[in-house]
């Protein structure tokens, strides 16, 4: 378990993540870092649920509508 300390950021307050933290999210400076409540607390994580449903959409319409595509693309 890692602690974590709330720091103000000018009129905001920031956390701190440990290198360690940082590695195993593969995250650094700029990364987009996801916070969704689950019903064990919070979870920080890298993957953006809503991103992934609206490619599972787009996949679904692409395999749809394969034959037109490949038409399209020639």
């Amino acid at each position: 378990m890692n602690t974590l300390k709330l720091i103000s950021v000018g009129n905001s307050v920031g956390v701190i993540l440990p290198k360690e933290v940082l590695a195993k999210l593969q995250a650094g400076k700029g990364t987009t870092l996801y916070l969704t409540e689950s019903p064990e607390g919070f979870l920080l994580t890298r993957y953006d649920q809503e991103f992934a449903e609206q490619m599972k959409l787009a996949k679904e319409v692409m395999d749809e509508y394969k034959d037109a595509l490949h038409v399209l693309a020639q």
